[in-house]
């Protein structure tokens, strides 16, 4: 005897719920990576202040501080090579095809910008994505790297100068 079970069809799936969780966390993790970004950056302005409010201190105690910027920071968006640092940074541009994100540099500031339009006789959709990083100053542009992975984050790698490394160069370091 054959019994045959309906199939009820709902508008979610497994997989639905699934990729739903993934995001969920996903958007937490990017969340709370903007939050390291701006965390550091205030680490690096402070120091910074706290440099130049020193500056009756003798010459060597200056060159000593200047060289050591980011010596004792913890940060994940510092990553050691070797003897050399580099600046690793994440955005979450999922939603946009490749063609659609501009990455560019303006002076010390790192912008990313990914826009897309969708037009159809019933619906519009428009989404602009937009983020500034404040550089180190001394972080050459040309050697800025990018990658864009299969799910849509947007790496960036700057290797940031020898001065910020604690090579002990003698120029004031600006963020």
């Amino acid at each position: 005897m054959d019994k045959r079970i309906p199939v009820k069809l709902s508008d979610s799936s497994v997989l639905d719920t699934e990729f739903s969780s993934i995001r969920e966390r996903f958007d937490a993790e990017m969340r709370r990576m903007e939050d390291e970004m701006s965390n550091f950056r205030t680490q690096l302005i402070q120091r910074q202040e706290n440099f130049f409010s020193n500056k009756s201190s003798n010459q060597l105690t200056q060159q000593q501080q200047q060289g050591n910027v980011l010596e004792g920071l913890s940060s994940p968006l510092i990553q050691e090579d070797g003897g050399d640092k580099t600046l690793k940074l994440r955005f979450d541009v999922s939603q946009y095809a490749p063609e659609e994100i501009v990455l560019k540099t303006i002076d010390n500031k790192l912008l990313v910008h990914a826009k897309h339009e969708e037009k159809s006789e019933t619906k519009s959709v428009y989404r602009e994505y937009n983020r500034e990083f404040l550089l180190p100053s001394g972080v050459n542009p040309e050697l800025i790297r990018s990658s864009l992975s299969k799910d849509g984050v947007l790496t960036v790698e700057a290797p940031l100068p020898q001065a910020l490394q604690g090579g002990g160069a003698q120029q004031a370091i600006k963020f």
